[in-house]
């Protein structure tokens, strides 16, 4: 699912920004999440506890302008899509500040701000280090590697556990479950313990032989004739990880 976030102080912009978004996604049959602000404050608080695939944000707000806060995200996080939006053409060169994926001008044209949403969700569909694409029942979605904790095989389908207690299952999916998850376990995060699960190691709070244990309390088993090698990849990975 794409985690979605729009701030702008005029409420009349908010709404509409919001409705244009949400029609493209359902138009494409794209899963979303699009949360709403009227204060930058506010938007900055959310960021604290979530990261959001794309920041629409308007530029002349209260407090702190849009490049302002489009800086601040960047400080965390680097591969986020930044929309600007504005009324003042001013401000074109110093919000690239912020490395903005595009910038918008007042009024807001909506072909053309569909255009650049088709344009940003192709980026982060074929972002391999960055993102996974899953067909559910409702549509495509669009994950960040970095908020699946762990994914589970089970009937011919594969269930996705996600940061925030979030679950996604796909439909039933074409080939086995090793031809589903190859690409992802090309990304050194994920390991696979057991013939039906994938983990991401990021996530990993402690171990036995027997099991894995997460942030959240989750459980992932291991199996037990491939524990030494799934217990050294682990350990290597932590290592590495020390010394980045």
């Amino acid at each position: 699912m794409l985690d979605i976030v729009i701030c702008d102080d005029d409420p009349g912009q908010l709404e509409l920004l919001a409705s244009f978004t949400a029609e493209y996604m359902q138009k494409h049959h794209i899963g979303a999440s699009i949360q709403q602000f009227l204060h930058p404050d506010a938007l900055l608080r959310s960021c604290e506890m979530q990261r959001f695939h794309i920041y629409i944000l308007d530029i002349v707000m209260p407090m702190f302008n849009g490049i302002e806060v489009g800086k601040t995200i960047r400080e965390h996080d680097q591969s986020a899509f930044i929309l600007y939006t504005t009324s003042e053409p001013g401000f074109a060169l110093q919000s690239f500040e912020a490395k903005p994926f595009d910038y918008l001008l007042k009024p807001i044209d909506k072909q053309l701000f569909h255009e650049t949403l088709h344009l940003v969700v192709a980026k982060l569909a074929k972002t391999d280090d960055g993102t996974w694409v899953i067909k559910t029942h409702e549509g495509m979605r669009v994950l960040r590697l970095s908020e699946i904790l762990y994914c589970e095989y089970r009937d011919h389908t594969v269930t996705y556990t996600l940061m925030g207690a979030k679950t996604l299952t796909t439909k039933v999916i074409k080939g086995s479950f090793s031809n589903h998850i190859e690409c992802l376990l090309q990304d050194e995060r994920f390991l696979r313990p057991h013939v039906s699960f994938v983990v991401n190691m990021d996530y990993i709070e402690g171990f036995s032989k027997t099991k894995f244990t997460l942030r959240g309390g989750y459980m992932v088993p291991i199996t037990t004739k491939h524990y030494p090698v799934v217990r050294d990849t682990y350990m290597n990975y932590l290592a590495k990880q020390r010394h980045i």
